[in-house]
This record gives C-alpha cells, structure tokens and sequence, in this order.
C-alpha cells in the first residue's frame, strides 16, 4: 500500500525544482512565514492577508475581454468554478494562489480553435475594485492544436487581487503572450501563471510591472512533449515605496526543447521620503530533467540601482540531471551605470542628466524590441520615459 503523501510546508521544494506539492485546495497550505524560502523575500504583512485569510470581503474581478474584429476561432467563456478546462495546467504551488482559487466564484475561458490564425491580439482587461474589498480570479488561455494567437493583459486600478492564469499550448501550436501589469500604486497583486506546451509548440511570454505596491507574479513553465519553445521576458521599475517580484520556473521535462529567459529592472528610491525602500526580487529556477536531452536554454536577469534607498535581489538557479545537452547558462547582474556610457555620451556634449536617461531606456530596449505588437512596444517605451521624468540620479 502506498503512503499517503505528505503536505509540504509552504510549498518547499522535494528532489528538485520541479517537484513541488501543489493542491487546488487552500488548507493544504501552511501559512507561510518571512523565513520559508519561497516567500523570503516578500513582505507578508503588506499582502493585506492574501496570504493568511484575513483579507477583506471577497468578491469576483472585473474582467473584460476584447476580441478583434475579423477574428477567427476565438471563443470567450464563463464557466464554474468546476469546468473541466480548468487546472490542465496544474494545481497552484503556493497558498496564495490556492486561495485564489478556493476563493473565486467563476472564471474566464479564452480559446483559440485548431489551426485558427490570429495576428492581432485579445485584450483581456482586469480592474481593481477598490480597497474595500478583495478579488480571486482565473483565467485560462486555451490555444488548440496548430493554432496561432496573441493575448495582451492589462492590470490597471486600485484594489487587493490574486489570480491563476494558464495557458495550455497545444502541439504545433504558438502563443505570444503579455502581461501589463500598470496598477495605481496602492495595489496588490499576487499572480500565478501557468503553461504547458505540447509537441513543437511555442510561447512567447513577457510581463511588464510598472505598478503597484506589492506586485508578486509566477510564471512557469513545463514541455509536455519534445520540441517546445519558450521565450520568457520581462522590464520593471519600483519606486520608492514598491515591491516586485517575479519568481519563474522553467521545467524541461521533455528532450529537445529551447528555453530563453531575460528580464531587466531598474530602480530609484527616495532616501528622504517616509514610504519604505523600492525593492524588487527576481529569481529564476530552470530545471533539466534526466530524460531532457538536447535541451538548450539560457536565463539572465540584470538590474540598475538608480539611487540610494533600493535594493534589487538576483537569484538564478540552474538544476542539471542530465550531461547531453545542447547548452545550459545563466547570469544576473545588480549595478549602477555604465560609466563608460556615461563618459561617451558627456563627450558628445549630452547633458548628464539626458545622458543617464538614455543608458536606461537602451538599457530596457534589448527587452522591449522583442515584444510584440508596435502599439505595446511605444506604450513600455512611454511608461519608461514617465518613470523618469523628474528623477534626480
């Protein structure tokens, strides 16, 4: 008779990255506590009880989806709580997601039909409701054999929210997805995102965190079948006063597939004002598994401190059970300017202060040229441009 399996505290990891405990089911999570190392970065006790069950009232999140005109095989649902597309992705592997998904009363379900092509984005809008109350949504991004799809997020509002999105890539097919996250900066957020990819599919995903007061999102990854493709990237910019986290996981569980992860952030705080450090954390599991030959895949993470009074925290991780593949490597980075960048531009007889806002925005263009969709790409580039206009570095 086989052994019952065994509640892991806060989701801590078993024999390797991959191999997480996960439930749909909120009390099968501990509490989780600043030392668990899943959580150590996070300040527990800004996430206004999303994390312990002492949050506000719960209700539903205002979702709207966008569906372009002359779109083909594009269906958008509201189901139960019970549908059976939902969880194909997996079970959440954290409290927090589970209790968004104990907690939500619907969800959304977007799918693209087999060998359907879409260059044009869905727009899935999800609005605060205030401080008042607290949201849980899902959502889930169902893209058919063959298929090719674009899907763009937009975060925008006030409120306290945690959600699931998944993503099911079926074989051959592709998915260029991006999440926006640009709430006022007294939301919380707390986001899992989820996808699996079957044989040669492909996703392009990409998160861009500009607003918020506790933004903590977790993408992750899993090849289902040889072949995938994953491209995972993402730019961020905390004041003063921010926190934002992203922690991802790219499991190569399949032979023969390409992962590519790069994600840059800057930030600038304010030694003198009475709101707390800008602080960002960012770490990256990648895991090749013992059957994942041929793999190739590489992860970075680079980040500008542009001022005293933030802190930016880099861990990339890399876990190898196999010797025959094509390429593994990772890399992170937390520093000031380039000061030869610097030097160059002021002997072009740029001023200092337009000189250090051009390294930043080239800084994040590496980034945001390989995102989709031009209109996105100038909105990223605005945004950058807002963050820095008036700072003082």
């Amino acid at each position: 008779m086989t052994a019952p399996e065994q509640t892991v505290k806060a989701a801590t990891y078993h024999n390797n990255k991959g191999d997480l405990f996960s439930s749909f089911d909120v009390t099968d999570f501990e509490v989780p506590k600043g030392r668990d190392e899943v959580w150590r970065f996070v300040p527990l006790r800004r996430l206004r009880g999303l994390h312990d069950g002492s949050f506000l009232p719960a209700t539903s999140p205002d979702i709207s989806v966008d569906v372009p005109e002359g779109a083909k095989g594009v269906t958008v649902e509201t189901v139960a709580c019970d549908d059976a597309r939902l969880g194909q992705a997996g079970a959440p592997v954290d409290r927090v997601a589970a209790q968004a998904w104990t907690s939500m009363t619907e969800a959304t379900v977007v799918t693209f039909a087999k060998d359907s092509v879409n260059n044009d984005a869905v727009t899935i809008t999800i609005r605060g409701k205030g401080l008042d109350s607290t949201t849980f949504g899902a959502v889930a991004v169902i893209v058919e054999p063959g298929a090719q799809a674009r899907v763009n997020f937009e975060l925008v509002g006030t409120g306290t929210h945690a959600d699931n999105h998944e993503f099911v890539v079926g074989d051959n097919a592709k998915l260029d997805v991006v999440v926006h996250a640009n709430w006022n900066d007294d939301t919380v957020h707390v986001g899992a995102q989820r996808a699996v990819l079957g044989r040669d599919a492909t996703l392009r995903h990409a998160a861009a965190v500009f607003g918020g007061e506790v933004v903590r999102l977790v993408p992750q990854v899993k090849f289902t079948a040889p072949g995938g493709d994953a491209e995972m990237l993402g730019v961020y910019f905390a004041d003063d006063g921010q926190f934002f986290e992203q922690r991802l996981l790219v499991d190569h569980a399949e032979p023969n597939c390409k992962s590519n992860v790069l994600y840059k952030g800057a930030l600038q705080g304010d030694p003198s004002s009475e709101r707390t450090e800008a602080r960002t954390a960012w770490v990256g599991d990648v895991l090749i598994r013992a059957n994942a030959q041929g793999t190739d895949t590489y992860e970075a993470n680079r980040n500008l401190v542009l001022t005293e009074g933030a802190r930016a925290d880099a861990v990339p991780n890399l876990e190898i059970e196999t010797g025959e593949i094509v390429g593994a490597g990772h890399a992170a980075t937390v520093g000031r300017f380039d000061d030869e960048q610097l030097f160059y531009l002021l002997s072009r007889g740029i001023p200092a202060e337009d000189a250090r806002r051009l390294i930043v925005r080239g800084f994040f263009s590496e980034v945001i040229n390989r995102i989709p969709g031009a209109e996105l790409r100038e909105l990223l580039e605005s945004k950058i441009a807002d963050e820095l206009e008036g700072a003082e570095f």
